[in-house]
């Protein structure tokens, strides 16, 4: 049994992230928020990321605490370009989707592409290997000091 999260107002900044998975993955997962969706022992891999974010993250309350601050830097709009592609007998499903909102530091607008390779087993996430565009995060936020 998944064991709940309760202040879903910390991720409001994410709510078009969570709609358009929950969308992708419909059918294929049992219903419910994005974090209902995770294995509690989910695995996700951040293989394109950005300096700093960790490269992997284990366990579904884990990457609920990290995705708990994703306000402070970047507030999302909308997300949108869903494109799934399924694997039935790996038990894989490849979403692609881009994202627009705003960086809350510098104003710029925020837009990327993300192609996220999901592994299910038992109707619940089990894996998630993540591939962004880590030059649209730096034309939001700012580019890194050198």
């Amino acid at each position: 049994m998944t064991t709940p999260i309760h202040e879903f107002g910390d991720y409001a900044a994410l709510y078009p992230f969570f709609r358009i998975i929950e969308e992708g993955l419909a059918g294929l997962v049992d219903e419910g928020h994005f974090f209902d969706l995770l294995a509690e022992d989910v695995i996700f891999d951040y293989v394109i990321s950005v300096p700093g974010y960790p490269r992997r993250v284990v366990g579904r309350r884990a990457v609920a605490e990290l995705y708990r601050g994703y306000g402070s830097n970047i507030v999302l709009r909308s997300a949108d370009e869903l494109a799934v592609h399924r694997d039935r007998e790996a038990s894989v499903t490849v979403l692609e989707y881009a994202v627009h909102g705003q960086a809350v530091q510098t104003g710029r607008t925020y837009d990327n592409r993300f192609v996220s390779v999901i592994t299910i087993k038992d109707r619940k996430v089990t894996h998630w290997r993540d591939y962004l565009d880590p030059v649209a995060v730096f034309n939001a936020i700012g580019w890194p000091a050198r």
